[in-house]
């Protein structure tokens, strides 16, 4: 006769309730959502899905958001990613993981996740922030992979601290130089977490995104990282005028140089926490190498520049990029607008003739022609020094 739940209830009444064991509590596993489907979303998605598997602190289903798209065949972005495990459109012949779910509503992507991992174009974000308040867990904890700000009247806005403050929750950043298809084949490639107060936090981050070919290390420092990840892009617009002029190494070298230089000398004085040794770590000057050797941003610079800045770069992006966005002509376009409300120009000449070459008021071989035109004023004060 088979054994009902009063015997078994009875079996164990003689038994003295101290020796009775103490309800185990199991710890509750993290829910991980990627905000974001492109090329660079669809590679953190299969990284992190490869990770999920193995720890048990994470569910093994990680969402990705996908900006929903009819596809040519007919068929929905969403419906054939998860139908193939790929994303046919950003990142053909790459299987993500079979645990990588790809939900096109946002709302039910986010729910019950308490890990966001946003990487969507930054000018995005403000909108994105807006239609999840109130609609995510109120311990989730955010990391942003996405460079670029936004400029308001009262100064530049990170977006890592656009989306604590319009979401009230933590934000670490991710940056590096990481170009995606490279890491989707598994090419070995470092990273850098920026993370603020929480190293706990940070080291889960790490934990989350390492892998025997992606190497990821945490500092405390979010603006210097943040920064090194969104003003390289404009740096790489100018290695690519080089390129498409036909200037050669040495001149791109150079470039290279005064653009690190511009980089590090506007993130301190926004920012007086950001420190020197951050722009010696993968987010820094190594970023800044690989997206000037082979980045979307120089590769559309190229172009621009090889066409006389005839050719728009819109219609640069929408030829060149498969539905891809550049993020250095709108973080030149941010830059100039910090620079000009703060009387900093003439610090930043290189900054400043990328954007001017950019919105067509100078032609592209004024990139080697600015340092003519020496700043009248100097950046004293320790490290904030350029010259």
């Amino acid at each position: 006769m088979a054994p009902t739940l009063e015997s078994h209830q009875e079996k164990h009444s003689l038994v003295p309730t101290e020796a009775v064991p103490a309800q185990i509590e199991m710890p509750t596993r993290s829910r991980v959502t990627v905000v974001g489907s492109g090329n660079w979303g669809s590679v953190a998605a299969k990284l992190i899905a490869s990770n999920t598997l193995k720890l048990e602190s994470f569910h093994d289903e990680v969402r990705m958001w996908v900006f929903e798209e009819v596809l040519p065949c007919g068929q929905k972005l969403s419906e054939v990613i998860n139908q193939t495990n790929e994303n046919v459109k950003y990142l053909p012949g790459i299987k993500l993981g079979q645990n990588v779910l790809a939900v096109p509503d946002l709302e039910n992507a986010v729910r019950d996740a308490t890990m966001l991992v946003f990487v969507t174009p930054h000018q995005f974000m403000e909108g994105i922030c807006r239609r999840l308040v109130g609609k995510i867990s109120q311990n989730a904890q955010a990391i942003s992979l996405i460079k670029g700000m936004e400029v308001k009247k009262e100064g530049p806005c990170m977006i890592s601290t656009l989306i604590q403050e319009q979401l009230g929750i933590n934000c670490c950043v991710l940056m590096g130089a990481n170009i995606a298809n490279e890491i989707a084949v598994e090419k070995f490639s470092e990273a850098t977490v920026g993370y603020r107060d929480n190293k706990e936090i940070a080291e889960t981050w790490v934990q989350l995104f390492n892998t025997n070919y992606f190497m990821v290390s945490a500092v405390q420092d979010v603006e210097g990282v943040e920064l090194c990840g969104t003003l390289k892009n404009v740096v790489a617009i100018a290695a690519g005028f080089v390129d498409g002029l036909e200037m050669g190494n040495n001149t791109k070298a150079a470039i290279m140089r005064i653009g690190l230089r511009e980089m590090k000398a506007f993130s301190k004085l926004l920012f007086s926490s950001v420190k020197d040794s951050t722009f010696f770590e993968s987010c820094g000057v190594a970023d800044l190498i690989t997206t000037c050797l082979g980045g979307r941003n120089r590769k559309c610079a190229d172009a621009f520049a090889r066409n006389g800045g005839k050719r728009s770069f819109d219609e640069l992006e929408a030829e060149m990029l498969q539905g891809q966005k550049l993020q250095g002509v709108s973080t030149a376009k941010e830059v100039h607008e910090v620079l000009s409300h703060r009387g900093w120009l003439e610090l930043f000449p290189l900054f400043t003739t990328v954007h001017e070459i950019c919105s067509g008021r100078l032609p592209p071989s004024a990139i080697v022609e600015y340092s003519e035109h020496a700043p009248k004023l100097s950046l004293l004060g320790g490290s904030a020094q350029i010259y």
